[in-house]
């Protein structure tokens, strides 16, 4: 059972669990999920969006980039740890995120990728827009940060990999029961 929402009464919710890490969910040639910390919710276009950030080496970027669509999956407390574990710092070219962090997927409304019922508030989203960064135009300080240019782009956290911004319009939101 799902409890439809209006994504701007969730909105100051969702940016405050953002940084503490949600999990964005593809689903091409099998499902997918990752944890992320960096994302935007507000309005493109007069459409609600969600824009997420993936760097150039994910699966998930090759997942969102052929299906055009994902989900974003929000806790109602704080993040699982073990989720968080296996999603945040696995492959999902490696392994099987379903079974790993032993998710519960829920069917989708409007799209083809399923939510998670363990982060119950769920947004489904179209892709609309997508752009890839251009390191040179990142602030020095930020650039140095965040995109070393001595750590392979496989690593888990800050590596060489710029990212793409994908904006997704938001098509159906709500709360699994």
């Amino acid at each position: 059972m799902k409890e439809r929402i209006n994504v701007t009464e969730y909105a100051q919710m969702i940016t405050e669990a953002l940084p503490k890490g949600i999990l964005l969910n593809t689903q091409n040639t099998k499902f997918n999920s990752m944890v992320i910390g960096w994302g935007a919710l507000g309005t493109v276009w007069g459409k609600p969006a969600f824009t997420v950030y993936v760097r150039e080496h994910r699966y998930t970027k090759a997942q969102i980039d052929a299906a055009k669509e994902f989900t974003i999956s929000v806790p109602l407390g704080q993040p699982i740890p073990s989720i968080a574990k296996v999603c945040g710092m696995q492959s999902g070219r490696d392994i099987d995120k379903e079974a790993e962090a032993h998710l519960t997927l829920d069917e989708p409304e409007k799209i083809s990728v399923p939510g998670i019922r363990e982060y119950p508030l769920t947004l489904e989203c179209k892709v609309l827009y997508s752009q890839r960064q251009e390191l040179k135009s990142i602030p020095d300080d930020i650039r140095e940060k965040m995109y070393p240019q001595d750590v392979d782009g496989t690593y888990p956290m800050a590596n060489r990999d710029v990212h793409t911004a994908y904006i997704g319009e938001i098509v159906a939101a709500y709360i699994i029961k």
